[in-house]
């Protein structure tokens, strides 16, 4: 899937690879087709209140399964009680290939089964702080996928909030994967660059799909 002129693979930390330009137009093109769609129900896309009071900045909608802090459920209780939509079986495909151009194994995706997906809309001030995605059961791979504008993410250390992270500039269609020693790796965006998603996506702001394996029934 990699373009003509793609950068090359980069592992940024043991098990953590960045893959610019893994997704061609046409396949970005149907992705945003496929978020828009999700992001009108059944549980609409929302900002997600915290259990402190806060409001995150960014906006997310669930499939397979529904994220609220810290859990998932097949149903959205915090938003309308509805059942998420399901996760697509072209999805899991999607992911196992994920798996194979990052590791450079063809064997990597062997058994990769991701039954949910978080997707962020990112507007230019949104923000997403460090943390870690530790509500799963499994530690199976983490594959990121981005669209619309470029962004700054971070990604740090499995200890902690701070040093040391690494600065990575994600821009449309590249592919971001970690598991292994970086499956639980604090990360987090804290800027975005607007106005430099291609025209022609038609997407103002920034979609990013996370697909995650619950290891839940």
């Amino acid at each position: 899937m990699s373009g003509l002129f793609s950068l090359p693979r980069a592992e940024i930390a043991p098990g953590a690879v960045h893959v610019p330009g893994w997704l061609d137009a046409e396949r970005q093109q149907e992705l945003v087709e496929a978020c828009r769609g999700w992001a009108v129900g059944p549980v609409p896309i929302r900002h997600t209140k915290l259990p402190g009071g806060g409001v995150m900045s960014v906006q997310t909608v669930c499939i397979g399964w529904h994220w609220q802090p810290y859990r998932y459920t097949r149903r959205a209780d915090d938003v309308n009680g509805r059942r998420v939509a399901d996760f697509p079986g072209w999805m899991i495909e999607l992911g196992r290939r994920a798996l194979v151009e990052a590791y450079d194994d063809p064997a990597a995706g062997d058994g990769y089964t991701p039954d949910t997906a978080l997707i962020n809309f990112y507007d230019s001030a949104a923000r997403l702080g460090m943390h870690q995605d530790k509500d799963e059961k499994s530690d199976a791979p983490v594959v990121s996928l981005s669209m619309g504008d470029t962004c700054v993410f971070r990604f740090g250390n499995t200890a902690d909030r701070g040093r040391p992270y690494t600065d990575v500039e994600l821009s449309s269609g590249d592919l971001f994967v970690f598991g292994g020693p970086s499956r639980f790796a604090y990360h987090g965006v804290p800027k975005v660059y607007p106005g430099t998603a291609d025209p022609t996506l038609g997407l103002t702001g920034r979609l990013n799909i996370t697909m995650r394996v619950t290891g839940m029934n």
